[in-house]
C-alpha cells in the first residue's frame, strides 16, 4: 500500500505578509516585508466600484538599489542550487499557490482587476501548471561538446544563469503572467527583482507568498509595486543598473519602446512581449459553428483585456453572411454585467474608466465618423464606475481608421471579407502587430500552408487565439508585439548564457 499523503504545510508570517483583502500591502526585499524607505504609499481602487481597497508601498530608487544589492547577493548562492532543490521549491509552490484559491484569491483578483469567477480559476489553475512545468525544466538545461581543431583539447559549451533579471508583469492576467515573468528565471539559476503593476499588487503577490512559503530563499526574488508617479524613474533605473543583466517586459507597446530604448543605451538583452491585434482567417470549407465558438472565445475572454485577443475577423466571402448571423447570435448570449453582484457574468468591467472611454471612442470615430457599420453594440458605458462596455462588432472599417491600427484592449471584434487566400495572408500581415493569429478550415494542408505565411509568434489552426501553454514559445515577431520568447526552452535560451570552457589535455604546442 501507498503510505497516505501528508496535507501541505504552509508556513507564512501573516503579521508580516497583509494577507487579508483590506490590509496595507509591503515592499518585500530580501526576505523582508517593509515600508518603503521613505513611507510612500498609493491606493488602489476597485475599478468596478471606485472605492479604496487598500494602500501599497511605493517603493522608491533606495528600494530598488537595495532590492538589487540583495539579488546580487543571494545569486551568488542560488545559482549553486542542484536542480532538485529548485524543483521541488516550485512544485510544493504549486499545490500551494493551489490552496490560495479557497484562500481569497478569488476576492483579491475579483476587487483589484474586476475578474469573473472563470477568469480567476484559469490564473490560478494555469499558474500551477506553469510551476510544474517549469520544475521539470530543471535537469535540462544542458550544454554540449563542441568539436575542436586543435590538438589535445575539448570544449565544452555549458548553460549558466545571468544573474539578477529585473522583470516586470501586467494586472490583466496578474498571477499568470507573473509566475512567467519570475519562474524561468529562477529556476534556471537567476535571482529575479519583479516591479508589479500598479493596479494588481496583491494578485501578484500570490505568486511571491507561494514561492515564499514553498522555501525559495531569502533575496532570490524581490517584490516592489510602485506608484505611477515613482514608475518612470524607477524602471529606468533598474533597467540602466550594472547588475541587471536581462529585463523581460510585458505590457504595451507604448512603454516597450521606451524600455527596449533604455536597455539598449546599455547594449542589454530584452525580452518584450507588447500588444496584439491578432487575425483570425475562415475559410469556405471552416466549420463555421466550431468557429463561430473559438472567435467568441478568443475575442471576448476577460472582456478582450488580453494581448493574444480575436480583434480582426477576415471571412471568406461565400460564408460571410452565414457566418456573421450565427456569430452576432452568439455574441448576445454573452452576460454582460457587475460581477459583484452576479457571479454568473462572463464580461465584467473594464480595468479602468479610462480604458472604457478609450474603447468607446474607438468604435464612435469609427461609425460616426469614418462610415463603418456597427452590427453588435450599444456605444455605452456603464456601471457603478462606468467600467462595463458589452461587445462590439463592426464591419466596413477601413485600414486608415484608428480602431483598424490600434490594439483596442477590450471586447471588440472588426470583420471584412476575402476571396482568394493570398488576399487572406495580406489582410492578416497588415498590421504592426505580430503576436498571434488563427486559422479556420476543414483542409489541413490548406490551413497550414497560410499559417506558415501569416507573421506571429504563434498561428492556431482550427482553435482560438487565446491559447498558450508553459511549453510552448510565446512571443512576437518583432513590430508593436516585441521580440524574444518566453516558455519552455525557448525561456531557458532567454535567461542563459551559453559559455565555452575549454581543457587541454595534452601540452600544445603554439607558433608565433
Amino acid at each position: 500500500m501507498l503510505p497516505e499523503s501528508k496535507p501541505i504545510e504552509v508556513h507564512e508570517r501573516r503579521s508580516d505578509m497583509s494577507t487579508s483583502m483590506n490590509d496595507p500591502q509591503l515592499l518585500y526585499i530580501n526576505g523582508q516585508y517593509q515600508h518603503s524607505s521613505d513611507g510612500a504609499t498609493f491606493p488602489i481602487n476597485n475599478p468596478m466600484t471606485g472605492e479604496r481597497i487598500y494602500d501599497c508601498a511605493s517603493a522608491s530608487i533606495d528600494d530598488y538599489r537595495l532590492a538589487i544589492d540583495n539579488a546580487y547577493e543571494a545569486y551568488q548562492s542560488w545559482s549553486k542550487t542542484g536542480p532538485t532543490v529548485r524543483r521541488m521549491i516550485f512544485l510544493k509552490a504549486a499545490d500551494i499557490l493551489e490552496l490560495y484559491l479557497h484562500q481569497g484569491a478569488g476576492e483579491i483578483m475579483s476587487h483589484e482587476i474586476s475578474a469573473p469567477d472563470y477568469w480567476v480559476k484559469i490564473n490560478i489553475h494555469s499558474t500551477a501548471g506553469t510551476l510544474r512545468e517549469i520544475a521539470g525544466l530543471a535537469t535540462q538545461i544542458r550544454g554540449e561538446i563542441v568539436p575542436t581543431d586543435r590538438p589535445g583539447t575539448t570544449a565544452f559549451m555549458e548553460r549558466q544563469p545571468v544573474g539578477v533579471v529585473f522583470g516586470i508583469a501586467p494586472w490583466n492576467a496578474p498571477v499568470n503572467l507573473t509566475a512567467r515573468a519570475v519562474a524561468c528565471p529562477l529556476i534556471c539559476g537567476n535571482t529575479v527583482v519583479l516591479k508589479p503593476s500598479e493596479f494588481s499588487p496583491k494578485s501578484q503577490y500570490l505568486v511571491v507568498r507561494a514561492l515564499t512559503a514553498a522555501g525559495l530563499p531569502q533575496g532570490c526574488l524581490n517584490f516592489l509595486p510602485t506608484s505611477p508617479e515613482r514608475t518612470p524613474q524607477v524602471t529606468e533605473y533598474a533597467v540602466k543598473h550594472p547588475k541587471i543583466l536581462r529585463v523581460n517586459f510585458t505590457g504595451s507597446d507604448r512603454v516597450g519602446r521606451i524600455i527596449g530604448g533604455w536597455a539598449a543605451e546599455c547594449v542589454k538583452q530584452c525580452i518584450l512581449e507588447l500588444g496584439g491585434k491578432a487575425p483570425v482567417i475562415v475559410f469556405d470549407d471552416a466549420n463555421i459553428d466550431e468557429a463561430v465558438e473559438a472567435v467568441v472565445f478568443g475575442a471576448l475572454s476577460y472582456s478582450g483585456q488580453v494581448c493574444m485577443s480575436t480583434e480582426r475577423l477576415l471571412l471568406h466571402r461565400s460564408i460571410s453572411e452565414k457566418f456573421k448571423t450565427k456569430l452576432l447570435a452568439r455574441v448576445a448570449t454573452v452576460k454582460t454585467g457587475n460581477h459583484l453582484e452576479d457571479p454568473a457574468v462572463s464580461l465584467s468591467g473594464l480595468f479602468t474608466p479610462a480604458s472604457a472611454r478609450r474603447v468607446i471612442d474607438l468604435v464612435k470615430s469609427a461609425v460616426e465618423g469614418g462610415g463603418a457599420k456597427l452590427l453588435a453594440g450599444d456605444l455605452k458605458i456603464t456601471g457603478p464606475n462606468k467600467t462595463i462596455v458589452r461587445p462590439h462588432v463592426l464591419e466596413g472599417v477601413r485600414r486608415d481608421m484608428d480602431i483598424a491600427k490600434k490594439e483596442s484592449f477590450g471586447p471588440i471584434m472588426i470583420l471584412s471579407e476575402f476571396e482568394t487566400d493570398e488576399e487572406a495572408v495580406a489582410l492578416a500581415n497588415d498590421s504592426e502587430f505580430s503576436l498571434c493569429a488563427s486559422v479556420f478550415s476543414g483542409d489541413a494542408v490548406r490551413a497550414l500552408d497560410v499559417a506558415r505565411q501569416v507573421r506571429a509568434g504563434a498561428c492556431h489552426i482550427n482553435g482560438p487565439t487565446v491559447y498558450v501553454e508553459a511549453t510552448l514559445p510565446q512571443g512576437g515577431t518583432g513590430g508593436s508585439s516585441g521580440y524574444g520568447r518566453f516558455g519552455g526552452m525557448a525561456g531557458v535560451e532567454a535567461f542563459t548564457e551559453r559559455k565555452i570552457v575549454t581543457l587541454a589535455t595534452s601540452k600544445p604546442k603554439y607558433a608565433f
